[in-house]
Formats: structure tokens, C-alpha cells, sequence
């Protein structure tokens, strides 16, 4: 994995590195996903089930960044403030959008699991059905860092701008404005994209294994797009996931030095007034 820039040889981790810290004590495996239905059919050994949307979001689809809330959440799974995380999902990208999320609140100890559940099945290591319960910590939240986020009158500041790219990772449906998130829109809602925005969605950074493409391809696809390390660049989907995933790509993989997430994104854009929107 030294193939990727500097900065990711000490935040990605193959299926081999988990299967040697499995019992390790100071390493907690976390699995995100919609439903528990799938973590209570078979789930890594010792992985802990958060609710995406119950633990990690409020009821309007925001990340939740309320500190006690983290501290509760961090507490009850297991962890320290020393406690190295390894998250994965069923969706592609969880893992390295719980990356980012951990580090807005200050936690640096988490690691991507590159290829996550989808590889580690693949290569019949084990798995298991029992819950995985661990004794609450004291877990003490830090200030969030403002850094890694951009906010939507930035964004808004930033339309036209030629050393600035807005980055919408959705699927094209979501993009061309046929789809409000996975399905056709209600009413009231808003679809289409940021005036401007380059498209790219971000599983196309995947191989069909479920681990990231090299470095050269990464860069070869981004660089197809005019997303070039020179400039900033804003990444949005719907949620913020799928951004947040990208935020790890280009900041870790490929070394952008200059990688903001837009986590309200078109959840929240699309129902700011007075906004531009294309399709």
C-alpha cells in the first residue's frame, strides 16, 4: 500500500492487519450500516453495530455534531480516547467516511480497512452472528475541527471560481436531477446539481473487489476531470458520506493538500433559499 502518497501508509489497513488485531485490545472494529439486520446475520469478529442514521445523524439528515452525544456513542462501544477505530459497511466508502468523521471530532487513532467487509468475506476469513459487548468507557470529547469542513456560503462563494472544484460524487441520475437521493423526487424537493460542479461519482475509484484503485489510476481520473491537486476542492453528495469518502481519497491516497467536505450538501443546499441550482 506504499504505492498511495505518504500520508496513507499509516491510516489504510488490509484484511490481513485486522485478522492479526482481531483480539487486540486497543483496536475496535465498528460496523455502520442502515439496519442491524445484516450485522446479526454475520458480522467481523468483535465488531460493534452503529445505526447510521440513529447514531450518527439527526432526524433532518445532518450529521449530528452534538460532543455529548459522540461521547455517549464512543463510550458505550468500547472505546477510549487511545482506542484505535476500524470502521466498515455494506456500502462502499462507510469506512473511510467514518475516517473523517472521527477526525472532525478529534479522534486520531482510526485506520481505513481497504476493501472492508466485502474483501474480507471474499477470502473466507472468519466471521460471526453473537453480539459483540464491551464495557462503557470514559470517553472525553475534543473541539471539532472546523478544517475539514466547508460550509454552504463558502461553497456558494465559490461557484465560478477557476482554482476551486465543486465535487459532486452522486450517481448520475442524483447529478442530471432524476433522482432527490435514491429514488425520483416528492414534492417540494429540489434536484440537479451545484452550478458548475464537476460529476464524478465516487465508487468509480473502487476496484470490483471493493479496494481502491492505485495511484496512478486514481490520479488518472480525477486528473480526467480537471481535479488537479493545485486547486481546493469541495466534494459533496447527499448526505455527506460519499464526500467524506472522497475527502479520504484525495487528501490520503492521492495528497491534495487542499480537500474540504461539504457534509450538508444537497440535503442542505437543495432547501437553502434563493440558491442556484442546474441540471
Amino acid at each position: 500500500m506504499s504505492q498511495y502518497a505518504d500520508s496513507s501508509s499509516s491510516v489504510l489497513v488490509d484484511t490481513q492487519w485486522l485478522a492479526n488485531h482481531l483480539h487486540d485490545p486497543n483496536v475496535r472494529i465498528i460496523e455502520v450500516d442502515i439496519s442491524p439486520k445484516p450485522y446479526k446475520n454475520a458480522h467481523i469478529p468483535g465488531a460493534v453495530f452503529w445505526n447510521f442514521f440513529r447514531d450518527l445523524l439527526l432526524p433532518d439528515l445532518k450529521v449530528n455534531w452534538d460532543a455529548i452525544a459522540f461521547e455517549r456513542l464512543m463510550a458505550r462501544s468500547g472505546i477510549t480516547n487511545d482506542t484505535t477505530v476500524i470502521a466498515y459497511g455494506s456500502y462502499p466508502g462507510t469506512g473511510a467516511w467514518i475516517f473523517w468523521l472521527l477526525q472532525v471530532f478529534g479522534h486520531k487513532n482510526v485506520k481505513v480497512f481497504n476493501g472492508g467487509y466485502q474483501k474480507w468475506k471474499s477470502e473466507s476469513r472468519p466471521l460471526a452472528t453473537e453480539l459483540s459487548t464491551f464495557s462503557a468507557t470514559d470517553y472525553r470529547a475534543k473541539a471539532t475541527d472546523p478544517s475539514l469542513r466547508v460550509l454552504h456560503d463558502e461553497v456558494k462563494a465559490s461557484i465560478g471560481r477557476s482554482d476551486c472544484v465543486l465535487l459532486d460524487v452522486r450517481t448520475l441520475q442524483e447529478y442530471c436531477g432524476e433522482w432527490f437521493f435514491d429514488q425520483p423526487p416528492k414534492e417540494g424537493e429540489r434536484t440537479g446539481h451545484i452550478p458548475g460542479a464537476v460529476h464524478l461519482e465516487h465508487i468509480l475509484t473502487l476496484n470490483e473487489d471493493g479496494t481502491f484503485k492505485s495511484f496512478n489510476e486514481l490520479k488518472n481520473l480525477y486528473h480526467s476531470k480537471g481535479i488537479t491537486a493545485d486547486k481546493e476542492v469541495f466534494p459533496y453528495c447527499a448526505i455527506g458520506g460519499r464526500s467524506g469518502y472522497t475527502w479520504f481519497v484525495l487528501k490520503y491516497l492521492l495528497g491534495y493538500p487542499n480537500v474540504r467536505n461539504y457534509d450538508g450538501s444537497w440535503n442542505e443546499w437543495s432547501r437553502l433559499p434563493g440558491v442556484a441550482i442546474e441540471r
